[in-house]
């Protein structure tokens, strides 16, 4: 495990949640998860690749039988915010008809991904369709849409960690930082 003390935490002004509160707070989800979908057919889709590490946690912090997927969308890129454009690079492989999907987010930012997301899964016969994030943050939300399930409410700061990335570097931190804005806006 990396140390809070190792040189890849340089790069942020701030650790935000730190690991003992991500752990704490998954399995109390997975609980409250695990509860509401019993008796239940559960798909969890997890969404490449922010999600792995929270959604490899969470699954194994609900007491069920759950089926797992993943899709990969893209609206970001190197960016620190999105394009506002969603991608769909990586769909679904089996019939979610008659399933419960619980939709695996990393965090809920302008909400316009997992808004597609939704839509496009509806139109797929599932039972249900429901969001679960680590990180919410309404600060930045363009479209109307709640998360059904979320450990952090997190101010509009941006974020990299345990599975959060920037430019793909980053989501091997164990805890979640405020990258330092010299790494991203460096001055010209």
């Amino acid at each position: 495990m990396i140390e809070n003390n190792a040189k890849i935490y340089e790069d942020l002004k701030s650790i935000l949640v730190t690991r003992e509160e991500i752990a704490e707070a998954v399995d109390k989800l997975g609980k409250q998860i695990a509860q509401d979908y019993q008796g239940k057919e559960l798909l969890m889709v997890g969404i490449l690749k922010g999600s792995v590490v929270f959604f490899s946690d969470l699954m194994r912090a609900v007491d069920l039988p759950v089926k797992t997927e993943f899709m990969a969308v893209s609206s970001y890129g190197a960016a620190t915010k999105t394009s506002g454009v969603v991608n769909l690079v990586k769909d679904l492989t089996v019939d979610i008809t008659g399933m419960h999907v619980l939709i695996v987010e990393d965090i809920v930012d302008s909400g316009m991904t997992l808004s597609y997301l939704k839509k496009y899964l509806s139109t797929r016969g599932a039972a249900s369709i429901k969001i679960a994030t680590l990180l919410d943050k309404p600060e930045r939300r363009r479209v109307d849409l709640q998360a059904d399930y979320f450990c952090f409410t997190i101010p509009d700061e941006f974020v990299v960690g345990y599975g959060l990335d920037y430019a793909e570097k980053y989501r091997n931190l164990p805890d979640i930082g405020v990258l330092s804005p010299r790494v991203y806006a460096p001055e010209a």
